[in-house]
């Protein structure tokens, strides 16, 4: 046991994390259902993804990264891995936007680089028009050679977002910017204090998989024990389960069940100390809360089998102590390199190499794997509303 102050703020879980909490402490198992299967060719098909990337990746709210890599009024992030050019910013007020990195005079993308940059104006590189960071237009050279311009009329290009539970969401299409879904899940990570977290590491990986391939490695509880034997396997046990739905989003939870007997399960802390929690969003992203921190990782498909996932490791506060900061850094190693990049990634990589030979024309899902069927129910329900 590490001596390092991790503890968190008061909070109290919500009813539905309380439910599913219960659920596995009084051995009951929602919708366990019947073996089932998955086609392969939603994983192999090129096409597939191409429906996938209009109904859902081209479509629906998303979320973009966590209010902790923009703490501070006044930042600005380029971001191009969702296929198109973002620029997501924080206000003087400090309140979040997305733009397109455009500028409105000739087209330029306005910021170059992906990291944060703190600035309060953004100037484009080509002729110097001058942005502020909430979007609108300060500036321009030579504005005489420009009669009749209105400077309100040329702010960046805006597109829909919401910055609820700790997490910036936006929509690449205005006509389906309905956030409410993002406000509800959002009540569970207020819970979390997960708004009150700071960034600690970010890295992003190349998966040679089908984004769905990493997204059903956390949907089910039955690989734990077997692929992760040698890292958090041991902490786990088959069928200590439960799990729920949100809109369109899976709210899961994996107990420690010889832990649970007296624990106080209202008591956020000791809670996170017995259930590992999981939030598989729609689409591709996902929330892992861990007894002291979380994980927060945004799966940002490139191809049918090729997706970026970036990784982002929250922590209660900035490590004030090298003790401290050596506590954090053996945490990531073990998630994000050990858990999630050597053996979960690895995992999708292996599937995604043995499923395009064609072998296998369909995945046999167990009890245990019932929520990777329903995922997938929820990824068709969104291609048959476009198509």
């Amino acid at each position: 046991m590490s001596d390092v102050d991790t503890k968190q703020p008061a909070h109290r879980p919500t009813r539905g994390m309380l439910a599913l909490a219960r659920d596995i402490a009084e051995g009951r198992q929602r919708d366990a259902g019947s073996a089932t299967t998955v086609p392969a060719s939603v994983y192999t098909d090129p096409d597939y993804w191409q429906r996938e990337k209009a109904a859902i990746y081209d479509r629906l709210p998303q979320i973009v990264c966590p209010s902790a890599l923009l703490p501070d009024p006044g930042m600005a992030l380029p971001h191009d891995a969702t296929g198109r050019p973002l620029l997501v910013t924080r206000d003087a007020s400090g309140m979040a936007h997305v733009f397109l990195n455009v500028c409105r005079h000739r087209g330029t993308r306005l910021v170059e680089g992906n990291e944060v940059q703190c600035t309060k104006r953004l100037v484009c590189p080509y002729h110097a028009w001058t942005y502020a960071v909430d979007g609108r237009l300060l500036a321009l050279p030579r504005p005489d050679t420009f009669p009749g311009l209105d400077k309100g009329d040329y702010g960046l290009v805006e597109l829909p977002s919401r910055e609820t539970g700790g997490l910036i969401w936006f929509s690449p299409c205005p006509d389906s910017a309905d956030f409410g879904f993002a406000d509800k899940i959002g009540e569970d990570f207020d819970a979390l204090g997960m708004g009150e977290h700071v960034l600690f590491r970010r890295k992003t990986h190349e998966v040679a998989g089908n984004w769905k391939l990493i997204m059903d490695a956390f949907l089910e509880s039955y690989h734990v024990t077997r692929l992760h034997a040698q890292t958090i396997g041991p902490f786990f046990k088959d069928g200590a389960t439960s799990g729920d739905m949100i809109g369109p989003h899976a709210r899961s939870a994996v107990g420690r069940l010889e832990e649970m007997d007296g624990v106080d399960l209202e008591d956020m802390a000791a809670l996170r100390r017995v259930v590992t929690f999981a939030y598989q969003l729609l689409p591709g992203a996902l929330v892992i809360p861990s007894p002291d921190y979380i994980n927060v990782m945004v799966m940002m498909p490139q191809a049918h089998d090729r997706t970026l996932v970036e990784d982002f490791m929250l922590i209660p506060e900035h490590p004030k102590t090298d003790k401290a900061r050596n506590h954090w850094e053996r945490s990531w190693a073990l998630l994000d390199g050990g858990v999630f990049a050597g053996e979960d990634f690895r995992a999708a990589e292996l599937g995604q190499q043995g499923l395009a030979t064609g072998a296998v024309p369909q995945l046999t899902l167990g009890t245990l794997e019932g929520g990777i069927r329903r995922y997938h129910e929820t990824v068709e329900e969104a291609l048959r509303a476009v198509n």
